[in-house]
């Protein structure tokens, strides 16, 4: 049996290429028995078609403050309904804004109301990844008590080889699965 059999997960997603992976990563956590609500930014959709990610989620998705104009989605309910929250994938751009209280988007409204454990699964190039401001960033998020999901050496967007591959989502399954157990 699962540890993540009704566990409730909010899954952040932000642009990049690494996109196509949370696809995978919300299906598996469904095929677990989580119960998926997706959040992404307005970047992230360029990547992947919000439609994929209700359609796995069996949820709408949540992307902006309001629906239409006239329907306000609460992040703070969000913040206050998930078991834990994943961000996957953690641009550059994203984790700095998570480090530095910068709260633009529902996304980051979200994480700053979360009230449950905060992974993140950086994804980005090598010499974005070795940046120190990047690195900073990484250890301020430590010391906020968020989890960092490894980034994985490999082949990457750019053509280059080296560490900034988002981790594969079946490696954050199981670390969401090794910390509920």
């Amino acid at each position: 049996m699962s540890n993540l059999l009704d566990k409730k997960i909010l899954v952040g997603m932000c642009g990049s290429i690494a996109a196509y992976k949370t696809a995978t990563l919300v299906r598996l956590l469904i095929k677990a028995g989580a119960e998926v609500k997706v959040i992404m930014t307005a970047s992230a959709s360029k990547f992947i078609a919000p439609l994929t990610l209700s359609t796995l989620s069996r949820h709408k998705i949540y992307s902006d403050l309001t629906d239409d104009g006239s329907n306000w989605n609460n992040h703070v309910e969000l913040g206050s309904w998930g078991d834990a929250m994943v961000v996957a994938p953690a641009s550059a751009n994203t984790i700095g804004k998570m480090a530095n209280g910068i709260c633009d988007n529902m996304l980051l409204a979200t994480y700053l109301s979360a009230k449950c454990p905060v992974f993140y699964a950086p994804a980005m190039d090598l010499d974005m990844w070795k940046h120190k401001a990047v690195k900073r960033n990484i250890d301020l998020l430590h010391s906020f008590g968020n989890i960092l999901i490894p980034v994985e050496h490999g082949e990457l967007a750019s053509g280059f080889i080296g560490d900034g591959r988002m981790a594969e989502p079946e490696h954050i399954l199981q670390h969401l699965e090794d910390y509920f157990s």
